[in-house]
């Protein structure tokens, strides 16, 4: 291990890998880079190396040094310029801001938050103009790169998470907790890692894949991926370049890729799955302890704020042990606290979290402590709610959320379902199934307090970060951007299986027809097109939509039945709308291979 504070001393062999990329799936490596491409069956690997990491950051340190102002916003995408571009910065002795994206409304409202950017074009510029011809006089950034060596232990860097009321909350950290915190997931995973190559599929704007995924390999001198992978058959490329990988991911991610194509076949199995943002649902734990390599993925668990606090494999345990170096306890009204060199500072720390302990030392996480509502006069727990419902074979996850009412407030409440659940719901209905699980929580709770909304789902509108906001889940419950209400959603095999709810006020009957609105076709095509998108891996470009029929008109306010059927080895997903009992819509949509 290499103090992140000293990464730029060259204190490791040149050679030393730092990042890799599959030719042809990432950006790969740009002008600049000192590259050692090595051919591995039909992938070709790029690896850059320690020298040319250093000499990378000493011209974007040279850059960044002669502009204004001592606050630097990174919007930078590509994995391997942001970590170059950080310890530019902290070279520079100027500190690294990290919004947690870089659109442009976010970035207005951090607009005080800092005088300079960088972004990935900046980067790329920068590599050019470092890269100066033999004869032209001017400094090499290897020659730059020896100007900026010196970064200090607690320089400061500032991410952003979402408040309470969902606006950006910065937190600000020096790195020397980030140095304390590589160093305890080293002491906890060093030897289960060794020489992988670290890949992830989580952004690296956020603590958990900066930390895991850019400042862990830097100081350990493990080499990251560079692209971030989104199914198994990406990851598979991945091994078949690198050799030996450990994957970085989100429960929502890993959720979903066992059901993919590839997964069952991936050789060599990665040494391990990490995941954070959120508790992985048992069915998904088992399907990982059930596939080869026989372990559940490593869930970990912490904030921005406090960073890891513990960790769990649910294959040998639905506890959370502390990692290594981590102290923690139950206050007096039942919250987890902790002491922790993470935290930069020696006192006990409270968070939100309530907590039971066994007699081992391990703890269970029993929900939010600040999640509590009150609807006419009752209180309820959010947490013990989606506890309870997630204790019926029907429910993989659940979330519940308020839902402001004309008259009164009332819960909703988002279920991600089981297989069992799935099938309930296409044999026998959203109705009959909302009914099943409301009997199940009245056996718990107070009837006023019972979800009276419901939405089904394939699985939970996690964000990139693993997170479940508040505004998304509320957002289940509107009409999505293009018009249509998603009442529920379930796979069955190939086939994905939707209940839609057409609003009477759906700009699209304006004109269509005067007199007698009629739902146009194209848009049941566009809908179809959009929601196969979101579910069906592969698909890249609309080629064409072939058998188009329509049978019979669709009116405001109707209950839509819309089954997608999906062909893989011919790239085609059927599509077929019911009204009722009669069908009134179908077609073919072919999309384009992946490239």
């Amino acid at each position: 291990m290499i103090a992140l504070h000293d990464l730029l001393r060259g204190l490791r062999a040149a050679r030393t890998p730092i990042c890799r990329d599959v030719r042809g799936d990432g950006q790969g490596a740009v002008q600049g880079d000192a590259q050692d491409g090595t051919q591995d069956g039909t992938r070709r690997a790029t690896t850059i190396d320690d020298a040319a990491f250093r000499a990378r950051v000493g011209a974007i340190a040279a850059h960044v040094d002669r502009q204004h102002g001592a606050r630097c916003a990174l919007c930078i995408d590509d994995t391997y310029d942001f970590a170059c571009a950080l310890f530019a910065i902290l070279a520079c002795g100027k500190e690294p801001i990290i919004p947690a994206n870089a659109t442009p409304a976010y970035l207005a409202e951090l607009a005080d938050a800092y005088e300079a950017t960088l972004t990935d074009a900046d980067v790329r510029a920068i590599a050019r103009e470092a890269s100066p011809a033999p004869t032209s006089g001017l400094a090499s950034s290897s020659e730059i790169a020896t100007r900026f060596t010196a970064i200090d232990p607690h320089a400061p860097l500032t991410l952003y998470t979402s408040g309470s009321s969902g606006a950006p909350k910065p937190i600000r950290k020096t790195l020397a907790q980030f140095d304390a915190e590589v160093r305890t997931l080293e002491s906890q995973w060093g030897d289960l890692a060794a020489d992988a190559t670290v890949v992830a599929s989580v952004p690296h704007r956020h603590i958990y894949g900066l930390l895991f995924r850019v400042l862990w390999p830097l100081a350990a001198g493990r080499a990251f991926d560079r692209t971030a992978v989104n199914e198994p058959q990406q990851l598979q490329a991945r091994i078949d370049a690198y050799g030996a990988t450990v994957v970085v991911s989100a429960p929502a991610q890993l959720s979903r890729w066992p059901a993919l194509p590839g997964f069952a076949a991936l050789a060599p199995v990665p040494r391990a799955f990490f995941s954070s943002g959120g508790p992985l649902a048992q069915e998904a734990a088992r399907d990982y302890a059930c596939a080869p390599g026989g372990a559940s993925p490593v869930e970990v668990y912490g904030s921005t704020e406090t960073g890891g606090i513990a960790w769990r494999c649910q294959s040998a345990s639905s506890a959370w042990q502390p990692l290594i170096g981590i102290e923690t306890r139950r206050g007096a009204d039942g919250a987890l606290e902790l002491r922790s060199p993470h935290l930069g500072h020696d006192d006990w720390h409270r968070t939100d979290d309530a907590v039971s302990f066994d007699t081992d030392g391990r703890f269970t996480l029993h929900g939010r402590l600040d999640r509590i509502v009150k609807l006419d006069g009752k209180r309820v727990s959010l947490p013990e709610l989606e506890a309870r419902l997630t204790l019926h074979p029907y429910v993989a996850q659940a979330a519940a959320v308020p839902l402001a009412g004309a008259s009164r407030d009332r819960i909703g409440a988002v279920v991600a379902l089981t297989d069992a659940g799935s099938a309930m719901l296409c044999a026998s209905g959203r109705i009959a199934l909302a009914r099943t699980l409301h009997r199940h929580l009245a056996t718990y709770f107070d009837a006023v307090v019972l979800p009276r909304r419901w939405r089904f789902r394939i699985a939970l509108p996690h964000d990139a970060r693993g997170k479940l906001p508040a505004a998304a889940l509320a957002q289940a419950f509107a009409p999505r951007a293009e018009g249509v209400e998603v009442l529920a959603e379930a796979r069955d095999g190939n086939d994905l299986h939707y209940e839609l709810r057409v609003p009477p006020s759906l700009i699209h009957f304006d004109g269509h027809f005067p007199g007698v609105p009629i739902l146009p076709g194209v848009v049941q095509i566009d809908w179809a097109i959009r929601l196969a998108s979101e579910q069906v891996p592969g698909i890249q470009g609309l080629a064409s939509v072939d058998r188009l029929k329509f049978m019979a008109p669709v009116r405001p306010g109707a209950l839509l039945a819309l089954t997608l059927s999906h062909d893989a080895p011919r790239r085609r997903v059927q599509f077929a709308y019911r009204l009722g009992d009669r069908d009134c819509a179908s077609g073919v949509i072919v999309y384009r291979e992946v490239a």
